[in-house]
């Protein structure tokens, strides 16, 4: 420490920009006539001086640091620029004290004295925590060092063994501000003044590590863009080469979305899509998943509606002419356009499906145009529940889609798959949708009385939100994943039964029931609409070949007996083939008013055995009920209205008594059935039959055709009266059917289907059918034309029905209290 002078007045040189700290060596322009004053008292005597930090303060006078740093002037010239320049060599703190003015002879000019006190580092061995210090404060400098490949020096770095000097060389470092300088000029203890340099390393190799992470992700970043787009360019150069050039795909759905009217939630959500795409590359698999979803949403007609067609006379016009019959039918839906038709006249209608606008709150639903009708057509195969449909649509004047639900067991079909399965699609009124090229189709969804369920899922509690007025304008499709309004879509339902359709489901349904068409309907169905169909499916042209309204009517008669007339159409095709046969093997002759001198081929009854063989069906009733214990009865099944003879029989027993049940009877039939002899037994008295009647004997009540389930509790006054008919031996009237549910105490309760069990009985040939009194009413179903053929008893018990039913015993007649 020979370099440290003792306490003495020096010349005091300020430092307006820069701090030289001890052991420094550093050039110092003399350009302000202070320093110069300094520089040349300090060279008049041993060569000392004080360099100070000068402090500038806002507004305020000019001071300067506690501590400055004693320095030898070494050399003393000129610097390039031609001014004068002095070159010091830091040797220790001191700490300053009054000042004094003016630096005597030889100076240049007026300056300060300072009084300046050495500070002394401490000598000897380091401190334990200067050790750990110091350790730490060359590897933080070290990997700043690395970081600026300033490596070389490091060398230098660990050749520095005491503390403070190795504290100031921090003050070498570009990263410490003015500020901080001096106050590691100002630190005198050692300790202290290493942890502060410690501490600001630290601080700045946390930033060069971050520049450098920065640095390395955007290189990194940026050779992965720069690689990517090499190799697009390279495949867009493939694709030219071999024809397959694609334009820009993300513009083109750009300029689709650009065409759309869609509402405000569903074009942000395809800009978003479109955004991913433009960041996917062509090789993952998401951007064939994203241009999927885009083309399913892009080809949605958004906005396009069809103009309905609401003069109700022109269609009631078409529904005629597409349909006979079905007056009841055809009147809901004449109903369901006049609603339409005075809420637009009276401005009820406003365009509210949100097409430009956001729909507002969820929980807001806005008007909608729509009367919210579900209609559900139900009735048996083959009365034309589907073409009605079709009809509706031509009469409405808009597009028609049929959406076919039997056996559909996956809820997904309703809602569609999530874009996260392989191969997802959206479901079936998506799909309906973008089919019918309009947002207010007509959409049929037909056999929805034959949807399934299993453990993927119920469809039919998917179709809630679908059938609910009140929710399906904003039906949202897991696929698509956005709002569809589906309040302007007519929902039409078929169904052959309604047992199997959910409660709630059936809830949301308003139904018009199809029973099925009287002979004379048929007849006119089939002269207008079937027999010109089946001609021009056999090639066959108008005027060729003539059927008569006779051989119609024997075909309907004799081959068909069915609501519908699927199978009549069936058999007027074959009848045409037949025909078609003998005109292209040249076997007809011309016959004069031939159109075209074609061959004419007339087809009349005569010609209907020779063409379809023998007849199917005929009036078996007769011959069913012409023994004692054979009753006919009514009843309702999947296909319609239809006939069904009770047989009763009777056998000794050693034991009596007991009752057998065959014909794969339900278990509502066979309890129908206990009621029957439980009722003749308690009341055989009275109803004429002879004691012991019932003794040593067992009874069978068998219901043909065995191979068909039957169940229901209707055909309890039929076995009754089968039954009675067995003991009192009096046969059944062949013209009489009869329905209704028995009770223990004789009364006979009413029934359903009876417009269908009323159709059946016509068709079989009966001409007197037995109803339930409280049925009454429902007659009014029954058409007009089918009521004037037919007779209708109306029974309150079960003795009105057997009085009725039963031929006049030959001996006996039932007590008048039984009749």
């Amino acid at each position: 420490m020979s370099d440290v002078v003792e306490t003495r007045f020096l010349p005091l040189l300020p430092l307006s920009t820069g701090v030289v700290l001890p052991q420094m060596v550093v050039p110092l322009g003399l350009e302000s006539d202070e320093a110069k004053s300094a520089a040349d008292a300090a060279r008049a005597g041993d060569g000392l001086l004080v360099l100070v930090p000068r402090i500038e303060t806002d507004g305020g006078p000019t001071g300067y640091a506690k501590v400055g740093t004693v320095a030898k002037i070494e050399e003393a010239g000129r610097l390039p620029g031609g001014g004068r320049g002095v070159l010091v060599r830091g040797l220790h703190r001191a700490i300053l004290g009054a000042a004094v003015p003016g630096f005597g002879e030889g100076s240049s000019g007026n300056g300060l004295f300072v009084h300046a006190e050495p500070v002394e580092d401490p000598a000897g061995a380091p401190s334990e925590r200067a050790q750990e210090l110091m350790k730490e404060y060359r590897a933080v400098v070290e990997a700043i060092l690395e970081h600026r490949r300033a490596t070389p020096f490091a060398e230098a770095l660990r050749g520095i063994g005491d503390p403070g000097a190795l504290a100031d060389t921090a003050g070498y470092s570009p990263d410490l501000s003015f500020e901080q300088r001096i106050e590691l000029l100002e630190t005198i203890d050692v300790t202290e003044r290493l942890a502060k340099a410690l501490a600001w390393a630290r601080d700045t190799l946390g930033e060069l590590e971050l520049k450098e992470r920065i640095r390395t992700d955007v290189t990194d970043g940026m050779e992965k863009r720069q690689r990517e787009f090499m190799i697009r360019q390279q495949m867009d150069a493939l694709r030219k080469e071999l024809g397959e050039d694609d334009d820009d795909v993300a513009g083109g759905y750009r300029a689709k979305l650009a065409d759309l009217t869609m509402p405000v939630a569903v074009r942000t959500a395809v800009e978003r899509e479109i955004d991913r795409l433009e960041r996917t590359g062509e090789q993952s698999p998401e951007h064939s998943w994203i241009r999927t979803w885009l083309d399913t949403l892009t080809e949605l007609p958004w906005g396009k509606r069809s103009d309905d067609r609401l003069d109700l006379t022109e269609a009631r016009a078409i529904l005629d002419a597409d349909h006979t019959g079905l007056d009841d039918v055809k009147e809901r839906i004449v109903e369901h356009l006049a609603v339409r038709k005075l809420r637009k006249d009276r401005g009820l209608d406003a365009v509210t499906s949100g097409d430009t606008a956001d729909p507002g709150p969820a929980s807001v639903a806005p008007p909608r145009g729509g009367s919210g009708a579900i209609l559900a057509l139900v009735g048996p195969p083959g009365v034309g529940k589907t073409s009605l449909g079709e009809s509706v649509a031509r009469a409405l004047g808009r597009k028609f889609v049929r959406v076919a639900l039997g056996g559909v067991r996956d809820e997904a079909e309703i809602r569609g798959h999530r874009r996260t399965y392989v191969g997802a699609q959206p479901g079936r009124f998506v799909r309906a949708l973008k089919e019918a090229g309009t947002m207010n189709p007509v959409i049929l969804l037909d056999e929805v009385d034959k949807l399934g369920a299993d453990w993927r899922g119920d469809p039919t509690s998917a179709l809630l939100e679908v059938l609910d007025p009140a929710q399906n304008h904003t039906f949202r499709d897991h696929y698509a994943e956005v709002d569809l309004d589906l309040s302007d879509v007519l929902f039409l339902a078929t169904a052959n039964v309604l047992d199997t359709i959910p409660g709630p489901l059936l809830d949301r349904m308003e139904m018009l029931r199809l029973d099925g068409y009287t002979e004379d309907e048929k007849v006119t169905i089939a002269l207008g609409h079937l027999l010109p169909r089946q001609q021009e499916r056999n090639g066959l042209q108008p005027g060729e070949v003539e059927v008569t309204d006779d051989a119609v009517r024997a075909v309907v008669t004799g081959y068909t007996r069915e609501a519908g007339v699927r199978g009549l159409e069936r058999e007027l095709g074959r009848l045409l083939r037949k025909a078609a046969t003998r005109i292209a093997g040249g076997s007809v002759e011309t016959l004069p008013g031939a159109p075209g001198g074609i061959a004419k081929v007339v087809i009349d009854v005569d010609d209907v055995a020779k063409s379809l063989g023998r007849a199917k069906f005929y009036d078996e009733a007769a011959d069913r009920t012409g023994v004692p214990g054979v009753a006919t009865g009514l009843a309702v099944t999947g296909a319609g209205g239809d006939v069904l003879f009770v047989e009763a029989g009777s056998m000794p027993a050693e034991s009596g008594g007991g009752l057998a049940i065959t014909g794969q009877l339900g278990d509502v039939m066979k309890e129908s059935a206990e009621i029957a002899l439980s009722y003749i037994r308690s009341h055989a008295e009275l109803l004429g039959l002879p004691a012991g009647s019932f003794d040593k004997k067992r009874f069978h009540l068998h219901v043909p055709a065995g191979a068909v389930p039957k169940d229901g509790p209707s055909a309890g006054v039929t076995m009754t009266t089968a039954l009675v008919s067995l003991l009192t031996g009096r046969p059944v009237k062949s013209t009489v059917g009869m329905t209704g549910e028995v009770t223990l105490s004789g009364r006979v309760l009413p029934i359903g289907g009876l417009k269908q069990k009323v159709l059946a009985a016509h068709r079989a040939g009966l001409t007197t059918v037995i109803l339930p009194a409280r049925n009454g009413p429902d007659l009014d179903d029954v058409p007009e034309a089918v009521r004037e053929a037919m007779t209708f008893h109306l029974a309150e018990d079960i003795g009105q029905v057997l009085g009725w039913a039963l031929e006049d015993a030959p001996a006996a007649t039932v007590p008048a209290e039984a009749a």
